[in-house]
């Protein structure tokens, strides 16, 4: 199975595509919840460029694998509240890096380790409360997995996110949370266009439609992931030294996440379209 199905299920019964210039939304955007199973997920990019990209990614990695860098992390900290601003490069065009990050399946692929099969972050449920066009108001319910001492479990916690599947985009805020007086955040995803210098040697692309137009179909696109993190815990925890751990585990944890997330896209650039 892929690492999101989404992203390469191409001829799935349950998709449908959004009529020519997007279907018009509702004035009103329905506030009843949406049943995952009773909604139809709708693609709102195109498919058929998503699965040449797929091919492209997969056939330059049999002959020169990419390197994604590590995230870059800047962490400021002001009147107890901490600000984390990461960016990060992925090896997948921003449709497949959504559907890691928003991953609408409940995809389980933040694994410690193959062995145990053990999750560092487990997804419990993904709940649509509201639907307009290509955003969705999403309840999501997760555990972190965590360890000290010699003493390990799972911390349970509930987000709210509106995420837009069209620009790639979402905000969270905890609804319940442990520990964290807030914690909220947003990422979006950006392209990038990794073979521009060797394709579209006289300029360079503004758009994937002129990339692909200057690289001839043949220019792979990338994402560029940037991320703003905000969390604060309640009192006496905001105090140090405790304060001073927390942040630095919630900080080694985060990064620990988007390693998984650049690790998953390799597993994906090695996979051959039959396995998929």
């Amino acid at each position: 199975m892929s690492v999101f199905p989404r992203f390469v299920d191409w001829n799935s019964q349950s998709v449908e595509e959004p009529l020519k210039g997007e279907s018009k939304r509702s004035e009103n955007a329905k506030s009843d919840s949406v049943s995952e199973e009773d909604s139809k997920w709708i693609a709102y990019y195109d498919k058929a460029e998503a699965k040449k990209q797929g091919n492209l990614w997969r056939a330059a990695e049999k002959k020169k694998p990419w390197y994604d860098a590590p995230a870059k992390v800047k962490v400021t900290r002001k009147k107890g509240l901490c600000h984390m601003h990461i960016e990060l490069t992925v090896g997948l065009p921003p449709e497949g890096v959504y559907d890691l990050f928003a991953n609408p399946d409940n995809f389980p692929f933040f694994r410690i380790d193959n062995e145990t099969g053990r999750e560092l972050l487990q997804n419990k449920s993904r709940k649509i409360l509201m639907k307009d066009g290509p955003s969705e108001v999403v309840r999501l319910e997760k555990a972190l997995t965590w360890e000290f001492l010699g003493w390990s479990g799972a911390f349970p916690f509930t987000l709210i996110a509106d995420e837009n599947q069209k620009i790639f985009t979402a905000k969270y805020n905890k609804e319940k949370m442990m520990f964290m007086k807030v914690f909220k955040g947003s990422w979006k995803i950006e392209p990038l266009y990794v073979d521009s210098e060797r394709l579209c040697k006289e300029r360079e692309p503004k758009s994937r439609e002129e990339y692909k137009r200057c690289s001839r179909g043949q220019g792979k696109v990338a994402s560029k992931v940037t991320m703003d993190q905000y969390f604060q815990p309640y009192f006496p925890l905001n105090l140090p030294p405790i304060s001073w751990f927390i942040r630095w585990i919630t900080i080694k944890t985060t990064k620990k996440l988007l390693k998984l997330i650049q690790d998953a896209s390799i597993m994906y650039r090695d996979t051959s379209p039959t396995e998929l």
